[in-house]
């Protein structure tokens, strides 16, 4: 288990109209896992319970070499999930004192001052006087102030302008070159998780499709535009959905190159997370 950060395993967790699982997640350390899927595909209900904030009805979860239930492996743990915000009526420096008494000597208060200056926030104002964005990096700094080994994020960088969002990339990265950090990220925001993870586990209808090295996966899939004659050459499994339209077809494909080397007059583009995505959601709406 040294070399995982956090493994969810056969992770099952049911609703009255919804069913997350069975889940197989590995977060290794010393990487950036991007979580991606749909609106109610059960991103935040998987980060949840990693975190113990939910128990799973089945399966095993490990969390830095203990489970959810531990005090001290949450200690090790930053969270920053998109609607858990502060009191409106308290100041930075107001949670800082608080964050003290929850962390005790993990805490560190310094550490807490220089983010707040890093990230242009007033510790003497009220959260209710803060941007989103601001109240945002308020949700960072005091899940980075306690010196975490494992960040888990959920929207971290939704709704956020872009400068600010290439500002949290840069501190994600930064926080990742200890070899001992990871982050399990959940996004919509595709090109964020193309910049900066290192794999991409992809949730559909509560359901894990995949986990893959990121760059292996953008490698594999690629775009196919030709005609449907020319599909019917391509071996079984290459080929994930295929969309009609009138100047003819074009397909979601893995095994670019086998692909490539079958039709070699074919125009095959790259694709990208949000195309994979698109095909596989039209692929089972059909």
């Amino acid at each position: 288990m040294a070399n995982e950060a956090a493994i969810l395993h056969g992770v099952q967790k049911q609703y009255k109209d919804f069913t997350l699982g069975p889940v197989d997640l590995t977060i290794p350390t010393g990487t950036i896992v991007g979580l991606v899927g749909e609106n109610g595909a059960g991103k935040t209900t998987t980060l949840k319970i990693l975190c113990g904030v939910n128990p799973a009805d089945a399966g095993e979860v490990t969390l830095l070499g203990g489970s959810p239930a531990d005090k001290a492996a949450r200690a090790r743990l930053g969270v920053v999930f998109e609607d858990a915000y502060f009191y409106a009526g308290l100041s930075a420096e107001q949670i800082g004192k608080s964050m003290a008494g929850v962390f005790g000597s993990r805490w560190d208060a310094a550490q807490f001052a220089d983010y707040l200056q890093r990230f242009g926030l007033n510790g003497r104002k009220k959260i209710s006087e803060y941007s989103r964005g601001m109240r945002m990096k308020l949700s960072l700094a005091t899940a980075l102030a306690h010196h975490p080994d494992l960040l888990v994020l959920d929207e971290a960088t939704a709704g956020l302008d872009p400068v600010v969002r290439s500002e949290m990339l840069d501190l994600f990265l930064e926080f990742i070159q200890d070899e001992q950090h990871s982050i399990l990220m959940s996004s919509h925001i595709t090109s964020d998780l193309e910049q900066i993870a290192d794999s991409i586990a992809y949730l559909h209808h509560g359901q894990l499709l995949f986990q893959e090295d990121k760059d292996a996966l953008l490698q594999e899939y690629g775009l196919l535009r030709c005609g449907r004659a020319a599909l019917e050459k391509l071996p079984s499994g290459c080929v994930i959905f295929t969309r009609q339209n009138a100047f003819g077809c074009e397909s979601l494909i893995r095994d670019r190159l086998t692909v490539q080397r079958l039709l070699p007059e074919a125009v095959i583009d790259p694709a990208g997370i949000d195309d994979i995505m698109r095909f596989y959601s039209g692929r089972d709406a059909q």
